[in-house]
């Protein structure tokens, strides 16, 4: 009988592992299934036909699900590791590195007893030290103001009181500090104020959409010196940057949008050692005319970066009056026409051109960081073959291409601009592109995909403020009358 017994309790041990096995392996199935999805719809976005691919931004949203999928599963390794009492296996992931600038709050863990089993005591030889990133929640406090009233006991002269001190919104409720948090919520971050709404609710704070618009408007109004002091800032030195953006703005009483338009100036002097910080500006103009560039650009004199819009020749008209400004122009512009052609099939001619940019690209790598003395030195001596080799690229099959023809349009657009295309052999502070201002005009572009709502007209009313428009003119933006409270 205990013999029976013994085989029957290896049988139910079998039969658990079996059923631990079976369950084990539907797992990895499904997480197998899962991860091929996310892999198709990650390929499909990069590699998919141009007109099916998606928003850009769902790169990394499709890259952030591949990332937690894998690291859930190795997650899921690790604790039946742990629960085989088998090593776990070290990942080969990137963890960073926590910045020295954080507070450090120390905890030491000590054993039972510091008593060995021979009575002796115990004495550190040493310890084993890790760190972990934690974080405090946002939390909101009351800040109580008391002003005690003195009077004198002996005499009639009045009661003695401290002022109260001074508030961005005279009897509002916030604190400097609490604007600041909203409007970098809004604009840094992309989170629309009734999200910001949603999000204070849930601690117990409620505050309408509107008060907060009403927080926005009143910050706006006390940064505009801040604005004029930073775009005059960055019109001091003589070699900047210019882009603009579209910006979708309600329309009032037509109740639909009408296209403005943000025009970001920017300042990044890294590349070549340049002491500046860098910097950039946005401005708010109903329109993409030339007319508002020269109206931004006032004062300015010097080297302005930009892609190839038509716009821009306005500032090197004959008959301009200020100061002179040269323009340089984008190699990503003109590069990203070519690559276009090579993606639709065999291009040979494009992809030669590509890869004669690729080799400009190159020696930039190679001398970025340096003075502009040495990289126009080394620009001259390297760079200048390549671009003179371009040259007879574009002159050859140009001649051989049509007009109308993705591949004459590109060599076209090449030509035209290719006096500021060579800028760069000139001035060692000259960069290839424009892509420096480019990336500092993206979060615009990312609050423009993320549709147009009720809080759209508040970032036209900001920029309208701070561009020191008048009431009236800030009236004419808005859906109802929220210019008086400004």
């Amino acid at each position: 009988m205990p013999e029976a017994t013994d085989l029957f309790e290896e049988i139910a041990t079998l039969k658990a592992m079996l059923i631990a096995s079976e369950a084990r392996n539907l797992r990895k199935d499904e997480r197998i299934e899962r991860l091929e999805k996310l892999v198709a719809a990650f390929r499909h976005a990069v590699f998919g036909r141009r007109s099916e691919k998606s928003d850009p931004d769902q790169f990394e949203l499709a890259l952030e699900d591949l990332e937690t999928a894998i690291t859930a599963i190795h997650a899921e390794e690790d604790a039946e590791d742990r629960a085989a009492k088998r090593p776990a296996k070290p990942r080969a992931t990137n963890r960073g590195s926590l910045p020295p600038h954080l507070p450090r709050i120390e905890e030491v863990i000590e054993p039972d007893s510091l008593t060995c089993a021979c009575g002796g005591c115990l004495h550190c030889i040493g310890e084993d030290v890790s760190e972990r990133l934690d974080v405090v929640p946002a939390q909101f406090r009351v800040i109580v103001t008391r002003r005690p009233k003195y009077a004198c006991r002996s005499c009639t002269d009045g009661v003695t009181q401290a002022l109260a001190p001074a508030r961005l919104i005279p009897g509002g409720m916030p604190t400097e500090a609490t604007v600041a948090h909203v409007l970098v919520s809004k604009y840094a971050d992309h989170l629309p104020l009734y999200r910001q709404a949603q999000s204070y609710s849930r601690q117990g704070v409620d505050l309408d959409r509107s008060t907060l618009a009403d927080w926005v408007g009143r910050a706006a109004f006390e940064l505009r010196p801040v604005h004029d002091a930073l775009l005059a800032d960055l019109k001091r030195p003589t070699k900047l940057f210019m882009d603009e953006t579209r910006a979708p703005v309600l329309d009032p009483g037509a109740r639909k949008t009408k296209t403005g338009y943000f025009w970001a100036l920017a300042r990044d002097d890294r590349p070549w050692s340049g002491t500046a910080p860098p910097g950039v500006a946005f401005t708010y103009a109903p329109g993409r005319g030339g007319q508002h560039a020269e109206r931004i650009l006032q004062g300015f004199g010097g080297i302005l970066q930009v892609d190839g819009y038509a716009g821009y020749n306005r500032l090197i008209a004959p008959d301009r009056i200020g100061p002179g400004i040269q323009l340089a122009y984008c190699w990503a512009h003109a590069r990203r026409k070519l690559i276009e052609i090579t993606r639709t099939g065999s291009a040979p001619i494009a992809e030669e051109g590509v890869t004669l940019i690729r080799d400009l690209y190159a020696i930039e790598a190679d001398i970025r960081s340096n003075d502009p003395a040495t990289r126009l030195t080394a620009r001259q001596e390297r760079s200048a073959p390549i671009l003179a080799r371009i040259d007879n690229w574009l002159t050859h099959h140009r001649a051989r291409s049509s007009a109308k023809s993705p591949l004459g349009e590109a060599l076209a657009y090449i030509a035209k601009y290719r006096n500021g295309l060579g800028r760069f052999l000139t001035d060692g502070r000259v960069e290839l592109d424009s892509n420096t201002v480019e990336r500092t005009i993206r979060p615009i572009a990312l609050n423009r995909k993320n549709g147009v709502n009720p809080h759209t007209w508040l970032t036209t009313t900001l920029t309208a403020i701070v561009n020191g428009h008048k009431q009236s003119q800030i009236q004419d933006l808005l859906p109802w009358n929220y210019a008086a409270t400004v």
